[in-house]
C-alpha cells in the first residue's frame, strides 16, 4: 500500500512540475532545456547533470521536439511510461489549450484581415529567419555540409512536395554516411535505462506499421480525421530539427491540398511564437482550423505519438548506436539538409506571404534585429511585433 501511494506521489509531482514548466517555459527547445536543467536537475535531482546531457544526445538524434521528447524522457527515468506521458501531458497542455482557442476566434470573428493577424505573419518570418541562421551555424559549420543545405533547398523550390522533402533527407543521410562518418564523437558515455529492448522493439515495430498502414486506410476513407491523424503522424515521425522544421512539412501536407489557406497558416504560426511551451502545439491550431476541437485532438495525437514511440524504441539501444560513427555520420548530412529546407520554407510560405511592402520589411527587420542580436525572448517579439503593426498603420507613410 505504501509503495502505491508513493508511486502516485511521484506521478503527481510529475504532473504538477510539468504543469510549471509548461506555463513558464517560454523561448524555444534551447530555453526549455535550460528551464528543465533548473526545475528537474538542480533544485529536484531528479537526474545527475551527466545523465541528463544524454538524454538531451539521445533527442536530438532522433525526430520530433527534442525538448518534448527530453521531458518525457525524464518523466519515463522518474516514473515510467505513465510518467512520461504525464510529463508530456503538463508541459503541452496549457499552450494546446491558447492555440484551440486563437483558432475558435479566428473562425468566429472572421480575423483575416486584422492588422494584428497580419503582424503575426510578419513575427513568423523573423522568428523563422533567426531560426534558420541558428541551425546553419550549428548544423552546416563546414562545405560539404553546407553544400547539402544549399542543394536541399534548391530542390525543394524547384519541386515542391512533401515526397520531395522525404527523398532530400533519405539522400542527405545517405551522403551524410559517406562523407561524415570520419567526423564522428569518438568517446560516448555509456547510458542507463530499465525499459527493455524488447519494449523497444515493439514500439518501433507499431511505428513503421502505422507509418506504411495509415496512408492506405486514408485514401480508402474519407473520414477528416483520419486524413488529419496521417499527415501529423507522418510529419511527427519524419520532421528533423525541431518545430521550426515542422512549419515547411506540415505546409506542404495541407496549403497545397486546401485545407488550410497559407494566411490562416502562417497566422497560427505567428501565434504559436507568443505561448510557452513546445512548437509543435502549433498543429493543435491548425487541427482546429479544419475540424475543430476534434481534429485539434486527433492532430495533436498524430503529431506527439511518434516521440513516445521513438523515445521507448531508442532507449534500450542508446549505447549501441552513439558508439557507431555511421550513425552519427546520417545524422550530420540529415541535419544539413533541415537547414536547406527551412530555406526554402523561409521564400514560400514564409516571405511570399507576410512581405508585401517596405513597411512589413522594415518591421521584419526591427524585429529580426531585437530577436537575432539583441535576444529579445520570442513571446515578447510577438507583443512588439503585433503593437508595432498597429503604430505603422498610423503613420503617413503606410
Amino acid at each position: 500500500m505504501s509503495k502505491q501511494k508513493n508511486k502516485m506521489q511521484t506521478l503527481i509531482e510529475i504532473l504538477l512540475t510539468s504543469t510549471k514548466l509548461g506555463l513558464t517555459s517560454f523561448g524555444g527547445p534551447v530555453a526549455h532545456l535550460a528551464y528543465f536543467k533548473d526545475e528537474y536537475i538542480d533544485r529536484r535531482k531528479w537526474l545527475d547533470d551527466k545523465t541528463y546531457a544524454d538524454i538531451i544526445a539521445l533527442c536530438q538524434f532522433l525526430p520530433g521536439p527534442a525538448s518534448s521528447q527530453v521531458g518525457i524522457s525524464i518523466g519515463m527515468l522518474r516514473g515510467g511510461l505513465l510518467g512520461g506521458l504525464l510529463s508530456w501531458f503538463g508541459f503541452t497542455v496549457p499552450s494546446i489549450i491558447v492555440l484551440i482557442l486563437f483558432a475558435v476566434m479566428y473562425q468566429t470573428f472572421a480575423l483575416e484581415d486584422a492588422i494584428f493577424i497580419h503582424s503575426l505573419k510578419i513575427v513568423a518570418a523573423a522568428v523563422v529567419l533567426h531560426a534558420l541562421i541558428g541551425l546553419g551555424k550549428k548544423l552546416t559549420p563546414d562545405k560539404s555540409r553546407l553544400a547539402i543545405a544549399i542543394v536541399a533547398a534548391a530542390i525543394m523550390l524547384l519541386y515542391p512536395s512533401a515526397w520531395m522533402q522525404i527523398l532530400i533527407i533519405l539522400g542527405a543521410g545517405l551522403l551524410g554516411l559517406k562523407l561524415f562518418k570520419d567526423k564522428a564523437e569518438s568517446k560516448v558515455q555509456p547510458f542507463s535505462i530499465t525499459i527493455s529492448k524488447k519494449l523497444g522493439l515493439t514500439s518501433l515495430g507499431i511505428l513503421i506499421s502505422l507509418l506504411i498502414l495509415l496512408p492506405f486506410l486514408n485514401k480508402l476513407s474519407d473520414n477528416p480525421l483520419l486524413t488529419i491523424f496521417d499527415i501529423f503522424f507522418r510529419v511527427g515521425s519524419l520532421v528533423f530539427g525541431g518545430g521550426h522544421v515542422v512549419l515547411p512539412m506540415i505546409e506542404r501536407e495541407i496549403v497545397p491540398a486546401g485545407l488550410l489557406t497559407a494566411n490562416e497558416f502562417l497566422a497560427g504560426y505567428g501565434m504559436a511564437q507568443a505561448v510557452p511551451g513546445p512548437l509543435f502545439t502549433f498543429s493543435s491550431y491548425l487541427g482546429t482550423m479544419m475540424e475543430g476541437v476534434a481534429g485539434a485532438i486527433v492532430a495533436t495525437i498524430g503529431i506527439f505519438l511518434p516521440s513516445f514511440l521513438f523515445i521507448v524504441a531508442a532507449l534500450p539501444f542508446l549505447n549501441e548506436l552513439r558508439k557507431r560513427a555511421s550513425f552519427q555520420g546520417i545524422l550530420m548530412g540529415v541535419n544539413a539538409s533541415v537547414v536547406g529546407i527551412l530555406l526554402a520554407a523561409f521564400y514560400d510560405p514564409v516571405m511570399n506571404s507576410s512581405i508585401f511592402n517596405a513597411t512589413d520589411f522594415a518591421l521584419g527587420v526591427i524585429l529580426f534585429g531585437l530577436l537575432n542580436i539583441w535576444k529579445v525572448p520570442a513571446w515578447f517579439i510577438v507583443i512588439l511585433g503585433v503593437a508595432g503593426g498597429y503604430v505603422l498603420q498610423l503613420l503617413p507613410f503606410s
